[in-house]
């Protein structure tokens, strides 16, 4: 008999090995090896190149070949990303690294929401699929936040052991990921018989996004308040530093600003009932808010500003997600959701330059 709380809990585990990592500052930690914010804003941008390129296939092959399947390709993405960081000695490398790395979060960012959005709808409690976005939200922002909260100690023991650590939580990943309960995949069939089923998944999702434009108007709305709000915490991770916060201070400092997340993530369902456009205009100004606070002479001021915006994104993004949800049909689930990280990663790689040579300036 299907059990929908153990579905559940399996793919919160499975968050918590992939989000929680003594590289969660990689920003830091590319910092301390001696690479430039312009350096690093290009290794994030080979990250949102990798990503459009590959976000949309990677949703058609989880809903042709399931969902499952897709997740465990993700860990060994992510397995092969940290051992190529572990043997870079130069920006080529890094790159290649970054590029797996997006390639690990293609083949999961829409395929896990698909899985547990049909798994609660098979169980018949859909319903309670804004509460699962949001407590998956806590587990990022909690696990980055502690991941942050490590950055001393990855640039104690050196990137080297640092991303070592992250083996083992891909094994462990791994493990979990194999008892997952397939729901909604589609049945076997010969070669032609898989293209065929990939060219209709494709086209069915490109008829869906013509038709029902709102849900495209969701997607870019989100994703940019979203894109902001990413770029405002990894770049505070360097100018932080720059503004004299003493090191001890670095990592509690960048926790605080992911609990911001953890409280709009909480906070938004407690308005099931507000407009979409309220919210929208409301988080949106949180984020800008955050902006504008970051170029303060205060570090203390910077990390509030953080920790803001940080509230307002993940306030927008559980409402948007599971209003996105109740509007994908089943069988293009994991295409669509791909859809809105594909126009992310389009907002990030026109955004991601910028603001480097911005935060670089400033």
């Amino acid at each position: 008999m299907f059990n929908i709380k153990k579905q559940l809990l399996k793919l919160y585990l499975s968050s918590v090995l992939a989000d929680l990592s003594l590289t969660g500052a990689w920003v830091a930690i590319l910092a301390a090896r001696g690479y430039s914010l312009i350096e690093i804003s290009i290794a994030e941008t080979v990250f949102h190149i990798t990503s459009i390129i590959f976000e949309l296939p990677s949703g058609v092959m989880a809903d042709v070949f399931g969902r499952k399947k897709m997740l465990i390709v993700s860990s060994i993405m992510r397995f092969i990303g940290n051992t190529a960081m572990i043997l870079s000695n130069d920006l080529f490398i890094v790159c290649i690294a970054i590029a797996l790395h997006a390639l690990s979060y293609n083949f999961s960012s829409g395929t896990g929401d698909a899985l547990a959005y049909d798994s609660m709808k098979r169980a018949g409690t859909h319903g309670r699929f804004e509460r699962y976005e949001s407590n998956q939200l806590i587990i990022y922002r909690v696990c980055n936040g502690i991941s942050t909260l490590c950055a001393g100690l990855a640039l104690a023991i050196g990137y080297k052991l640092a991303y070592s650590t992250d083996l083992i939580a891909c094994a462990l990943q791994l493990a979990v990921l194999s008892t997952l309960t397939e729901v909604n995949a589609k049945s076997g069939g010969s070669e032609i018989n898989v293209f065929a089923r990939i060219r209709e998944c494709f086209r069915d999702s490109l008829l869906f996004l013509k038709e029902a434009r709102r849900a495209l108007g969701l997607m870019f709305c989100n994703s940019f308040v979203g894109a902001v709000d990413i770029l405002l915490l990894f770049f505070l991770q360097a100018k932080l530093t720059e503004r004299g916060i003493p090191n001890r201070w670095l990592g509690p400092a960048l926790l605080f600003m992911e609990t911001g997340g953890v409280i709009g993530s909480k906070l938004i369902l407690r308005f099931p009932k507000v407009r979409y456009k309220a919210v929208f205009i409301f988080t949106a100004t949180l984020v800008a808010a955050g902006v504008l606070l970051e170029h303060s002479a205060s570090f203390v001021i910077m990390a509030l500003g953080g920790f803001i915006a940080a509230t307002g994104d993940d306030a927008l993004q559980v409402r948007t997600n599971a209003k996105l949800q109740d509007m994908f049909p089943s069988e293009q689930r994991a295409t669509l959701t791909s859809v809105e990280s594909l126009s992310f990663s389009v907002i990030m790689i026109i955004l991601t330059p910028l603001a480097g040579a911005l935060f670089s300036i400033w």
